[in-house]
C-alpha cells in the first residue's frame, strides 16, 4: 500500500515537472518571435567589401573609358625618314600625285628648304562613332547597376537610368572633333652614298595612320 502511494506522489511530481518545462519552452519560443528583426539598412551594403570593391572598380573603368574616348580626337603626329634610289623630282611627282588620291591637297612650296606641305580634311569613321557610343553606353550601364545597389529607390532608378543618354554623346564628341584638317609636311635631300649612287631622303611627318598606308603604297626603305 505504501509502494503505491509513493508511485503515485512520484507520477504527480513528474507531472508537474513536465508541465513546468512545457510552459518554458512556450515562454521562449513567443521571446524569440516577440524579438524584432534587425533591418539591414541599404547603405550598410557599402560596408561590405564585395559591394565596395565593385563600386571602386566601376569608377576606375569609368576614368579609363572617358579618357579613351577623349584620346579617339586627339592628333598623333609622327615622323618617319625614308631613303629612295630616285630624284627629288621623281619622288614630289609620286608623293604629289598619291596624295591628291587621298584627296589631299598642294597648300605650300619651298623651294629653298625643300620642303612641300599637303592640307586635307579628315572624315571621322562611322565605325568608331558606334563602337565608341556603345562602349559608352555599356559603362554607364555597369555604373547604373552599382548605384542600384547602393541606393535601390524609385526616384533614384530612375534619376540613374537618365544616365544611359549620355552613351550616344560619346559617338557625338568623336565626330565633331575627328572632323578636322590635317597636314603632311614633306622635306626632300639629295645623297651620294654607296658608290656614288644617287638617293633621297624624304622626311615626312603626319598622322601615323597616314605614315601607316604610306608605307603600304610605298614599301621604300626606312632610314635610321
Amino acid at each position: 500500500m505504501q509502494l503505491l502511494i509513493n508511485l503515485l506522489t512520484l507520477n504527480s511530481v513528474k507531472a508537474q515537472y513536465i508541465a513546468t518545462d512545457t510552459q518554458a519552452s512556450d515562454v521562449g519560443q513567443s521571446l524569440e518571435w516577440a524579438t524584432p528583426t534587425p533591418d539591414v539598412s541599404p547603405s550598410l551594403l557599402f560596408d561590405t567589401p564585395v559591394i565596395s570593391s565593385t563600386f571602386l572598380l566601376t569608377l576606375l573603368l569609368m576614368v579609363g573609358l572617358f579618357f579613351f574616348i577623349r584620346g579617339s580626337i586627339k592628333e598623333r603626329t609622327q615622323q618617319i625618314k625614308l631613303m629612295i634610289q630616285a630624284s627629288e623630282e621623281e619622288i614630289l611627282q609620286q608623293l604629289q600625285d598619291y596624295f591628291s588620291s587621298r584627296a589631299y591637297q598642294l597648300a605650300s612650296v619651298d623651294a629653298e628648304q625643300h620642303q612641300v606641305v599637303f592640307e586635307g580634311t579628315v572624315r571621322p569613321s562611322w565605325f568608331l562613332a558606334i563602337f565608341l557610343s556603345v562602349l559608352a553606353t555599356i559603362g554607364l550601364l555597369c555604373l547604373i547597376l552599382v548605384l542600384s545597389f547602393l541606393h535601390p529607390s524609385e526616384s533614384g532608378a530612375n534619376w540613374f537610368l537618365g544616365l544611359i543618354l549620355l552613351g550616344p554623346a560619346a559617338g557625338a564628341f568623336y565626330w565633331r572633333g575627328a572632323k578636322r584638317l590635317e597636314k603632311v609636311f614633306l622635306k626632300t635631300e639629295s645623297l651620294l652614298i654607296e658608290g656614288q649612287e644617287l638617293k633621297t631622303l624624304a622626311i615626312v611627318t603626319a598622322h601615323r595612320d597616314e605614315l601607316a598606308e604610306l608605307q603600304k603604297a610605298f614599301p621604300w626603305e626606312l632610314a635610321g
